[in-house]
This record gives structure tokens, sequence and C-alpha cells, in this order.
């Protein structure tokens, strides 16, 4: 393999944005804030969701899954790679999704060369063509946040890390399929059309949740879905398309920041108010610093008065 592959964010821009850049058309990703079926119905047409958890690194691999049941048969009618890399596991539930719904979405000319060329591999195959190729890790990579603190394509995670797992779900041949490249195949949770996809997913969250105890709440959803903008221009909903563009705009602003990282211009901002500081004379710049510690000892006391010890 010719590079590593760096962590990116569960976000709605940062996703939206890579399969744009993948060549997908009129797709776009929305985070749910709910477990509500009304909140994914209003979305019109819904192609998956994808799911970010906390994965349990301590527990054993078992024959069976704790929900729905394993299709290995279905592993060579579908699109099903195994998870090679830790750190390609969003973007590979993004592809896995998209192409499983080629008939519904315009995944674009790359992609859909990159699923006849794997596509008839077995899934431990096509883990490694996915995590190889130049293409979806350069775009990945291109939506990672830049930090010069932490080389992501040397980490490896161990024991004491939290470590957190992307997975898709989507109707794939009316059944409702969970594709998760750590597992041996695809998991079926029964019969789903994709009109009944937002009925039948709802429970299979829930149970999925109930497994983690009640005070884990590090969890995110994400809906794959038409752009909103089309139905916004199909009903004439103009105040609906302005809202959306200025998200657009707002996501296009974010995703040029994580590309940036700032070290070096705070470093020069604080040695600037530093200066000026000094300039001042009169003893400003130690004053300044009292007062900074001040600042420190009031949080810390009050951090301790909620009974949060900071080490």
């Amino acid at each position: 393999m010719s590079g590593g592959w760096n962590t990116i964010e569960s976000d709605a821009g940062v996703f939206t944005y890579l399969i744009e850049k993948l060549g997908v058309k009129d797709v776009q990703f929305e985070e749910l804030t709910t477990l509500e079926i009304s909140e994914l119905q209003q979305l019109g047409s819904i192609y998956g969701v994808i799911f970010l958890f906390k994965y349990p690194t301590g527990e054993a691999a078992t024959k069976v899954p704790k929900d729905g049941t394993y299709d290995h048969d279905a592993a060579g009618n579908l699109f099903f790679a195994a998870q090679t890399i830790q750190n390609a596991c969003g973007t590979q539930a993004i592809i896995s999704l998209l192409l499983n719904r080629e008939r519904d979405v315009d995944i674009g000319k790359d992609l859909k060369e990159f699923k006849e060329f794997a596509g008839e591999f077995p899934p431990e195959l096509r883990g490694e063509t996915l995590s190889n190729s130049d293409l979806i890790r350069e775009t990945h990579n291109s939506f990672a946040r830049s930090s010069p603190f932490i080389d992501e394509t040397q980490r490896t995670a161990t024991e004491d890390d939290d470590v957190y797992h992307f997975i898709a779900y989507t109707s794939i041949n009316n059944k409702l399929y969970e594709l998760d490249g750590l597992q041996p195949a695809p998991i079926s949770h029964g019969a789903c059309t994709p009109q009944d996809f937002p009925n039948k997913i709802i429970p299979v969250l829930q149970r999925r949740i109930a497994r983690y105890p009640e005070t884990e709440i590090r969890f995110n959803l994400m809906a794959c879905v038409k752009d909103l903008r089309i139905r916004a221009r199909d009903i004439g909903d103009e105040e609906e398309l302005d809202r959306q563009e200025d998200r657009r705009a707002q996501w296009l602003w974010e995703n040029s920041l994580r590309r940036h990282n700032f070290v070096g211009f705070v470093g020069e901002l604080l040695k600037g108010v530093v200066k000026a500081k000094l300039e001042q004379g009169d003893g400003a710049y130690d004053k300044w610093v009292e007062e900074a510690k001040g600042r420190t000892k009031k949080r810390k006391d009050e951090l301790r008065k909620q009974g949060v010890v900071e080490e």
C-alpha cells in the first residue's frame, strides 16, 4: 500500500462532500438526533444509515451475531468487503452502502469502475482492493482534520484506547442488511423494502444501543438521503432551498478549516500579545500573567466543587 489512512469525523458535511468528490451525484448525509421514525421519514428518499459506536475491543468473537443472522450466500450477491485497516471503516461503510444502492443512486464513473473491478472478488480481497485504492484513500484523507501532533498513518490502537467503528444498514433485494467489515458476512435483519426502511431500522438500532450501559451516549447516526435541495426545488420551497444552500456553504467552510492546523498562527499571535504587553511597561505583562493565573485557579476551584478532579 502506498500510503496510510487518516481518521475522519462522523460529520454530515464531511460525508456529503467526500462522496461528491468521489463522483456520487444528488446524495447527501443528514445527522439524526433521535431514533424517531418520523425524523427519518421527513427526509424523503432514504438509501440507508451509517452508525458510529464504541467498539467493544475485549469482546470475544461469536459464531452467530447478537442480532440478526449471517447471510453467507449474500456475500457473493451484494457488495460486502472485509475491513483490513482501522481508519478506513467510515469511508468503507459509506461506499458499501452506496455500491449496493446503485439502482437508486448515480455513484459516478470511478466508483462504478471500482465495483466492476472488485465486485467478483471474495470479501477479503475486496477489502484489500478498497484499502489500496489511491483514489478512495486520497479522497478520504483530504477530509481528515490536520494535526501536527499525531501521525495517523503510524498510529495503532491499544487496549486502553477508545476505538470507534462505522457500519452501514440498508435495504438490498428487499432485505434489511447490516454491512460490517469486521463480521464474516452481511447480517440479515429480515424482510425490508426501501419504503419500509424507516420503520424497520429503528428497532434494530434500539436493540444495538441497548447492549451498552445506560451511561454510554457516544453514538452517532447519519442518514444517507437524496439531496434535499432537489425536493425543495421540486415543490418550490424557496425558503428551504436557501437554508440548504447556506448549509452547503457552511460545510465547505468547515471542510476547508479541517485541512489546516493553526498551531503556527496561534504561536505567532501569542508572541505578538506578549510583545505588546511588554511594550506597555508599568508591569502590564506581570499583571496580565497574574490575572491569567487567578482565572485558572478560579476554574479549578469551581471544578472541584462540582466533583471534577483535574490531573
